[in-house]
């Protein structure tokens, strides 16, 4: 133990004599690290790192969901493995905050990551043998196991290693990070040749060996001082029971639930019935580009200028975010409702589709880019959201767990949805009346339970 710290908590111990009615306890103070451990063992570096683990890997795989059907020319094989990716990713991303809080984020990370090498290659393989549909599906539904353990193991790092009056900023790196994968992805995909699926498969094995290089957290010290510590529990059962302890402790959660199966409901009609639908491969190749590029604005812009405004209390930026969220959806959706009563799945052809040198193309670009200001605005508020109920790294990893779990189920029901052939106007309106009620739900969570600072100990359990 430091002098500083030893400091701190005789301090600590004399404050408690002078005032017999404060009851809580100081938190310990540790000497950061010097020399070359403080740029490695340094959060902001840490939550970089995972960024671009995350840009290797998810960042590929939504580089070729972003272009519509994967970029074929039909959208039925990529909606039916996308629909075996949530599925399976519903189902093991509940139980995935055990299995982080047992294994450990660095291992569960790296396991999380090599799904993703598998399912591009599969594109590799159906554009050589187009029969193969059957494996991506396959492949989809590997990779749903493997993404619930990857975006646990993320979500638990991102939101425990900031002080929190840096967690928004956090949050804004790592997004934007994340999303540059998309960006040059897109890039990639751009040119639409065979061997841009082969830089994706190699980028995303580079992302398996980024996790080997990250830090393990429980060596992590924040910029205060304060140290992050992953608990030890004995068993796999007293994990499980963690599981249900953190709902009934926390119940506030359940708010948080809609606007969680909301969070990637809206991408099938973004990315399949939107721009997979009535733009060129070319046009949806630069659509791609700008919706990924607009992400890192869109995270950057809401989780430093708004949520880590220090202007503010904390429940007052709260509300704001909130505001300006619930103002995008609409002026989105009502934007997109007067393009989507103009065609339907019956009526779209690539003799009517629109290429970027159409007049009405720079018009329906913009909301491509609307749209992905969007997804990052409600991705980062939903992180801050989770991040302001606890500092502790294995309540943020079981949150983390319900999130993506939730999520991957909405997505998963839109997506078979999408694959049988729903109404476009139907996938559309579903859309718009479940993130406005992710949000209406969610308000009251941020009335009574976001205060301005969290009060919890990082060694208890949930």
């Amino acid at each position: 133990m430091s002098d500083a710290q030893v400091e701190a908590e005789k301090l600590g111990s004399d404050r408690s004599s002078e005032d017999s009615g404060s009851q809580s306890e100081q938190p310990a103070i540790f000497d950061r690290p010097t020399g070359w451990r403080k740029l490695y063992y340094h959060p902001t570096l840490q939550v970089a790192l995972l960024g671009f683990v995350c840009f290797m890997c998810p960042g590929m795989f939504n580089a070729i969901n972003g272009l519509g059907g994967a970029g074929q020319l039909t959208t039925t094989v990529s909606a039916n493995a996308n629909s075996a990716v949530y599925a399976t990713f519903a189902f093991f991303g509940f139980f995935s905050g055990t299995v982080n809080n047992r294994l450990g984020p660095r291992l569960t990370l790296t396991l999380g990551t090599w799904g993703y090498s598998l399912y591009i290659a599969s594109y590799l393989v159906v554009n050589i043998h187009p029969g193969a549909g059957t494996f991506v599906i396959v492949a989809g539904a590997i990779l749903g196991v493997c993404a619930s353990l990857l975006w646990t193991a993320q979500g638990s790092l991102m939101m425990s290693y900031p002080t929190e009056a840096q967690k928004g900023v956090f949050i804004g790196i790592f997004w934007a990070i994340f999303n540059l994968g998309g960006v040059v992805g897109s890039a990639v995909a751009f040119a639409q040749n065979f061997n841009s699926t082969i830089t994706f498969i190699v980028l995303s094995l580079i992302g398996v060996v980024l996790t080997f290089f990250m830090a393990d957290p429980n060596k992590m010290i924040r910029t205060d001082g304060t140290k992050v510590v992953r608990p030890s529990y004995p068993s796999w059962k007293a994990e499980f029971v963690n599981l249900f302890v953190a709902l009934k402790k926390d119940a506030w959660i359940v708010l948080l639930f809609p606007m969680f199966v909301a969070s990637n409901y809206f991408t099938t009609w973004q990315f399949n019935d939107y721009n997979g639908a009535i733009f060129t491969i070319r046009a949806r190749g630069l659509n791609n580009l700008v919706y990924w590029t607009a992400q890192i604005f869109g995270s950057v812009f809401i989780g430093y200028v708004i949520l880590d405004q220090k202007l503010y209390r904390r429940r007052v930026r709260a509300f704001i975010g909130w505001v300006l969220v619930f103002a995008m959806v609409f002026v989105v959706h009502i934007w997109a409702y007067f393009y989507q009563i103009t065609y339907t799945r019956q009526s779209v052809s690539p003799a009517t589709n629109i290429d970027i040198y159409s007049s009405n193309y720079p018009a329906h670009v913009w909301l491509m880019i609307f749209c992905g200001f969007l997804d990052s605005m409600w991705q980062t508020y939903a992180y801050w959201l989770m991040g302001a109920m606890s500092n502790n790294l294995s309540t943020l990893a079981v949150f983390t767990g319900f999130y993506k779990s939730l999520q991957s189920a909405g997505a998963a029901g839109v997506w078979r949805a999408d694959g049988v052939g729903l109404p476009y106007i139907n996938i559309f309106l579903s859309t718009w009346a479940l993130t406005a009620a992710g949000m209406v739900f969610a308000f009251p969570m941020v009335y009574y339970r976001v205060r301005d600072h969290t009060e919890d100990k990082e060694g208890s359990e949930v």
